[in-house]
């Protein structure tokens, strides 16, 4: 198809012959009587020669301006495309990522999208804009999504999007009891920190390739506040191939989809990348797997995954066993409005009541080998409810230990949005037996249960946003428990830029590692700020 710079091209030299040729005909005429008529006709030929040639100078004036006109109004339909163009695209990308994954990135821009391009470019250089405007049209390049950050690349082969995620945090826990004493009567000390922290950096590379049905999503992911420990960098991923909308097969690393906040909605949590101790003492973690999902209906969805093991951040292949027996899954239903918006909290306002209703099943064969040692980062482990790794020697008594042991896991969980307000909750039970190991025939199964509440409401939509929450659990060697008020700030009116602050009252917390403000065995009150970026 010819562009509008062609076509305007084309049109000025149709009217320029058009021109040269009505007078070449008109002169051609007053030649002919020139040649056949008496003197005395002469002045009267030329005259309507004259008036004629001036007709049809006026009628070609006419078209002329007839066409500038059509070309302005051409224009002004190529601008309104264009600028319409512009809106659907963020629109469309937001809404992709809605539907899906939260890192996963968007399909191939359709032709239309394109076309739009495509359009918008020939309109440009079809213009002569002032030079200023040129040289600031030349210094934008790329496009922008929010939370799948800079389109880098877009090509007929792939695409390719650079996204970051950091936030810096200032955490005080010297309010929290030094000691603290376990089931056992062990007296323990409690690390009582206070300290500034560029606490996380990810920088994640996500598009597709040869088919945009092919896609990749691999990150470098710090945990700054781990310097020196095992797994401080993580260099991980995963490749996805989505047939249709029913079924996405991946391989990689992913979150095993054991509970809520495991199912893919990281970072759009109530608190910045920070969990109730219920949710964190029985999820499982991130681990290498085989995973599929899809939507079974427009309203039920579901993901399953077959792994390792229950959490591989510090575990090497050398410490899996050979039997692929960890399992989980997560079967989703959003009866009224058929989604959910992304993760906690009713950012997006809902204005029909959007409901959530989910079950999980998990399990797993772990061993003392494939388990991550306790100072790993944004890990779990198989821990009694008062803290204790249940793979500790002599736990149980003198020449006890537990090498071998099945996990089992079952969680529910449901929740309402409408008008900037959220409400939800979720119920936990775990089971641990089959123990293996020296002495292990006097250690009994284990059952823990437990559930957490949360509700946030924003009192300026998209800006200020309140929320509460508490858990409990419910163990064979302990019941801790915890609550937390906090304030979120959202001074651009997007998920892209947060200020939380956030006030943790802890009772005996069975969890606790550096990336997290809660303590393991802490008692007392913390609090955190923290200035978080996700684009």
């Amino acid at each position: 198809m010819p562009s509008n710079k062609s076509l305007s091209a084309n049109r000025g030299v149709i009217t320029h012959w058009l021109t040269v040729m009505l007078l070449g005909a008109g002169f051609s005429s007053n030649l002919c009587l020139a040649q056949t008529t008496t003197p005395q006709q002469l002045p009267a030929s030329t005259t309507a020669g004259a008036q004629d040639a001036a007709e049809l100078l006026k009628k070609l004036d006419q078209l002329i301006e007839q066409n500038d006109q059509l070309q302005k109004q051409n224009h002004e339909l190529e601008k309104q495309n264009r600028e319409l163009m512009e809106q659907i695209g963020p629109l469309r990308h937001t809404v992709a990522s809605q539907a899906g994954a939260p890192f996963e990135a968007t399909e191939k821009e359709s032709p239309p999208a394109n076309r739009a391009r495509v359009v918008a470019a020939t309109y440009q250089e079809s213009q002569e804009p002032n030079p200023p405007d040129k040289e600031r049209e030349k210094e934008k390049w790329g496009t922008y999504t929010p939370n799948l950050g800079f389109k880098l690349a877009d090509t007929e082969h792939g695409d390719l999007n650079v996204s970051i995620y950091t936030y810096a945090r200032y955490l005080n826990q010297r309010a929290l009891h030094d000691t603290f004493t376990d089931s056992f009567g062990t007296v323990k000390n409690v690390q009582q920190r206070q300290d500034f922290q560029l606490q996380k950096l990810q920088m994640k590379f996500l598009g597709w390739v040869i088919d945009p049905k092919l896609r990749y999503f691999l990150y470098a992911w710090t945990s700054n506040a781990n310097q020196g420990q095992g797994a401080q960098v993580v260099l991980a991923g995963n490749l996805n191939f989505n047939f249709n909308k029913h079924i996405s097969i991946g391989a990689g690393v992913f979150s095993l989809p054991n509970t809520r906040s495991v199912e893919g909605n990281f970072p759009f949590w109530l608190s910045v990348d920070s969990r109730l101790i219920a949710d964190e003492f029985f999820r499982a973690s991130y681990t290498t797997g085989i995973q599929l999902r899809g939507q079974i209906t427009d309203k039920l969805r579901y993901q399953a995954m077959i792994a390792n093991n229950l959490s591989t951040l510090g575990v090497s292949a050398a410490q899996l066993d050979n039997k692929l027996n960890t399992f989980g899954s997560a079967l989703v239903w959003n009866p009224t409005t058929g989604e959910y918006g992304l993760g906690y909290g009713d950012f997006e306002n809902h204005q029909k009541l959007a409901t959530r209703f989910a079950g999980h099943f998990s399990y797993s064969d772990e061993n003392k080998e494939s388990q991550p040692s306790t100072d790993t980062f944004e890990n779990t482990q198989l821990k009694l409810a008062d803290g204790n790794v249940i793979f500790t020697p002599n736990l149980f008594g003198p020449g006890v230990t537990i090498t071998d042991a099945r996990y089992r896991m079952s969680a529910v969980d449901a929740g309402i949005k409408l008008h900037g307000y959220e409400l939800s909750g979720q119920y936990f039970w775990r089971w641990l037996d089959n123990f293996k190991g020296p002495g292990t025939a006097v250690v009994p199964s284990l059952f823990d249960h437990g559930f957490e509440m949360q509700g946030s409401a924003f009192v300026l939509p998209k800006t200020v946003q309140l929320y509460a929450g508490g858990s409990t659990i419910f163990g064979q060697f302990g019941r801790p428990f915890d609550t937390r008020l906090g304030v979120n700030w959202f001074p651009w009116k997007n998920r892209v830029v947060r200020w939380g602050n956030e006030v943790l009252y802890l009772d005996r917390s069975p969890v606790g590692y550096t990336s997290v403000p809660f303590a393991n065995g802490g008692t007392g009150f913390v609090f955190h700020s923290t200035w978080e970026l996700a684009f």
